[in-house]
């Protein structure tokens, strides 16, 4: 099945995920959870347990997100180094950030054990490994940094995987898993605990009246709760995390081997710029390789396509590569200073709506972790992460020059953008499942022909904060370069923090 792209990944079938109770007959919940990836399923399971009445609002399929879009790492060595985190946050806020971590996988693997779950997890370790002295001397920060938050890493002379290196690092206690078999069996326990879930539920306002949150889904069916959690991977509308998260882009392959003594046990992790990493999966019982890597800025690639082209070429130069069985992309967004947002959701009137987002690369861990916090904080009122990861953080030094860089990059393609349309007269020379921003009879339109030949004109004009989407090739969608808002060929909305669809524009009204 197609997901939000042409591309399809071994694990995003997520019509596995829809034979569940899809009702919601009251109006009336303790919390109302929006998004049902494995931050709304984890938290909306922990809040029910705990005797929470809870309603999760889909607004497509559940799973339909970057959460059947992962490469599924479970780290606990996350994205951003530890020596950044120790010069941003201090080193005990550093070792505690380590300790988040291994508790989310230690609260993946309780889960697995606890319900039974069939899904390949397996304890592994990680390798990282480098080709250069600049490498070197990159990896020997990295591992220092490691052993000064209290994780277990040692340098070794050999990884489990066929590239050349000149040194390595080992680190312990990582994981792998099938996420959406995962997820599958949280979302069983969740209704069996009586949790209700709504799928095609997309929510156009959140209000707070009388202390009590107003949840309005469509033009107008009302639902009322004492609290809300945005579990939407980057919130909706614009506020302050708006200027606070950069959305990136994110490619996986799967490759059947030649060799089956080649697939890795273990993760392995390169220093490139951009960088690589590699794993197993199973599937239908075939064992298969996941490399990615290729990350850039959304919507800021000529030709997205081509990563996939240049990460195959990587690909083959070290193993010995059979056939391409999959292959997708995926997004996900980085904090100005290194470590997610996750618990009170900042500038609101009272305590009552919360906000998970700004995972990095680390999703399933960050998404385990915000269920943990937020319950925490909605059932006592307390939790001992909620410092180091609110929202409403201000550091004036940590992550400000990303800040900056970050918030001119998008002023940047506010203006720029409007001035690198491709001028056509007509609309032949459009290839069929082609994409283009044009200058169309004095009017600026987002055009494509899908393969019928059946052309599509919208307003490009992104419902978000007014910048111009561009045209992603590689998933078929049009993906804003600001804030990471996607839309589908026809304008449909795909993933926010836009609420609304592309405008569409009637070519025949003006023929």
């Amino acid at each position: 099945m197609k997901r939000d792209g042409s591309n399809l990944s071994y694990w995003q079938d997520t019509s596995q995920l829809n034979d569940h109770k899809d009702t919601s007959a009251q109006n009336d919940y303790d919390v109302v959870i929006i998004g049902a990836g494995i931050t709304g399923i984890t938290t909306g399971l922990m809040l029910q347990n705990a005797g929470k009445n809870c309603l999760i609002l889909e607004a497509k399929t559940i799973g339909f997100g970057t959460t059947s879009g992962t490469s599924a790492h479970l780290n606990t060595v996350l994205d951003t180094p530890y020596y950044d985190l120790i010069s941003n946050f201090g080193k005990e806020n550093a070792t505690l950030a380590a300790s988040a971590a291994k508790e989310a996988l230690t609260i993946i693997s309780n889960h697995v054990q606890q319900f039974n779950i069939s899904c390949d997890l397996e304890h592994c370790s990680g390798y990282m490994y480098a080709t250069n002295e600049d490498e070197e001397k990159e990896l020997k920060k990295i591992y220092d940094a490691i052993l000064e938050v209290g994780l277990k890493a040692t340098y070794v002379s050999d990884i489990p995987g066929p590239m050349d290196m000149t040194k390595a690092i080992k680190f312990e206690e990582q994981g792998r898993f099938h996420p959406l078999e995962y997820l599958k069996v949280l979302l069983s326990q969740y209704e069996n605990a009586g949790g209700v879930i709504q799928e095609g539920a997309a929510v156009n306002e959140v209000k707070e009246e009388n202390n009590r949150q107003k949840i309005t889904v469509g033009d107008n069916h009302h639902y009322y709760a004492d609290a809300v959690v945005y579990a939407t991977h980057t919130p909706p509308g614009i506020h302050l995390l708006t200027f606070k998260l950069a959305p990136y882009r994110s490619y996986v392959m799967g490759f059947l081997l030649e060799d089956e003594h080649q697939y890795p046990d273990d993760l392995i992790y390169d220093m490139q710029e951009p960088f690589h990493y590699f794993r197993k999966a199973t599937y239908q019982d075939q064992t298969i390789l996941l490399a990615g890597g290729q990350d850039h800025k959304t919507g800021q690639h000529p030709n997205p396509e081509y990563n996939f082209v240049e990460l195959e070429a990587f690909v083959k130069k070290h193993y010995a590569a059979r056939k391409v069985l999959y292959k997708w992309s995926s997004q996900y967004y980085e904090s100005t200073d290194g470590l997610p947002y996750i618990g009170y959701f900042p500038g609101k009137k009272s305590k009552r709506q919360f906000v998970a987002t700004g995972y990095s690369g680390n999703g399933m861990i960050f998404g385990t972790l915000s269920g943990k916090i937020i319950a925490d904080l909605i059932i006592n009122g307390t939790s001992e992460y909620e410092p180091l990861f609110s929202p409403g953080r201000v550091k004036p030094i940590a992550g400000f020059s990303n800040f900056i860089s970050e918030n001119f990059d998008v002023a940047k393609h506010l203006i720029i953008d409007r001035l690198a349309i491709d001028k056509i007269d007509g609309l032949a020379d459009l290839a069929k499942g082609e994409g283009k921003i044009i200058d169309y009879d004095k009017h600026t339109l987002g055009v494509y022909k899908d393969d019928e030949g059946t052309l599509f004109a919208l307003d490009p004009v992104c419902k978000h904060a007014g910048c111009i989407v561009q045209w992603n090739n590689t998933e078929k969608s049009w993906d804003c370069p600001c804030h990471g808002a996607r839309y589908a060929p026809n304008g449909d909305l795909l993933t926010g923090p836009a609420t609304a669809g592309l405008s569409v524009y009637d070519l025949k009204k003006d023929a």
